[in-house]
């Protein structure tokens, strides 16, 4: 896992700890290092894991600590740290807190840093296993995963690659945040299967006919739809008649309705089943869909 950046006595904690049910570790500048254990949020100490704030270690230097991460390099992530983070080494993502500095209405960039938020990827083999069975049993239907942030979307359009990949034989990635892949300067990253080409843009919009016409998708896969340039690539793909794949934050199912997908899968937390929905949002099971139209809440 590429946390080489993080300072030795934080690394030290971390030795203690089982890397596959770390989400999160949060650095506050003079506060105790937070982390996310097992879908728990505790302190990190020199032991490990705990509840108990006393012995935790604390967050300093958060300026040095993201400049570590970036290989001294800030120029290369200039534009990426625009969106208030940056995805380094193994798709680990780094949210930045600070003085946001904005210029015509967007962030230009962001200075006197005051904490960072690092969310580690995982590669969860079989998570997507029910979608599969209850959505594509006999076709890949155009099909939009989401919930809030931190809930393993993109570990499951990750998921999704491989298993699909065992009867579509060109899936292509839109990979805008370099999450899905994570693939270094080498083209080495997660293993999505033999017949997965990925791509890495900031612009899907501007990038996907390109694409499309280079590639040959059979499907697309993609992170985070948001705002109405990445719903138009998405409406581009399927008028070329190819099936999308997609994830996003967005959670209010009236503005759900709108984008041009067949079934809705909603992520509510680690080990709870998604709950799927078709284009009306009825509840969907394997045996169709329940023809009331319910009014989805959202949990609210």
């Amino acid at each position: 896992m590429g946390l080489s950046f993080l300072p030795q006595e934080i690394n030290g904690g971390l030795a203690h700890i089982n890397f596959n049910l770390l989400s999160e570790i949060r650095l506050r500048q003079g506060l105790p290092v937070i982390i996310e254990y097992n879908g728990e949020y505790g302190y990190l100490t020199p032991t490990g894991f705990s509840k108990d704030s006393r012995y935790a270690l604390v967050g300093d230097n958060i300026t040095a600590v993201l400049s570590a991460a970036l290989g001294g390099n800030l120029f290369n992530y200039t534009e990426q740290m625009k969106n208030g983070f940056v995805t380094v080494g193994h798709g680990v993502r780094i949210g930045i807190a600070g003085e946001y500095v904005t210029e015509g209405g967007r962030v230009n960039t962001i200075r006197n840093l005051s904490s960072l938020n690092i969310r580690i990827p995982h590669d969860f083999a079989g998570c997507s296993n029910e979608i599969c069975e209850k959505l594509f049993a006999d076709k890949v239907k155009s099909t939009l995963i989401y919930s809030k942030p931190g809930l393993g979307k993109t570990t499951m359009l990750r998921d999704l690659a491989k298993n699909l990949c065992k009867r579509i034989r060109n899936i292509l990635i839109f990979d805008e945040r370099n999450e899905i892949a994570a693939m270094d300067e080498n083209g080495v990253g997660f293993d999505l299967g033999n017949y997965v080409d990925v791509i890495r843009c900031h612009n899907k919009l501007g990038a996907i006919s390109s694409a499309i016409r280079a590639m040959k998708p059979d499907i697309i896969i993609t992170d985070e739809l948001y705002g109405d340039d990445d719903i138009n690539a998405i409406r581009y793909a399927d008028d070329c008649g190819i099936t999308v794949i997609a994830s996003s934050h967005i959670c209010r199912p009236e503005i759900l309705k709108k984008m041009p997908f067949e079934y809705f899968v909603k992520l509510t937390a680690f080990n709870n089943p998604p709950e799927i929905y078709d284009k009306n949002f009825n509840s969907y099971s394997d045996s169709g869909v329940d023809d009331l139209d319910r009014n989805i809440s959202d949990g609210k």
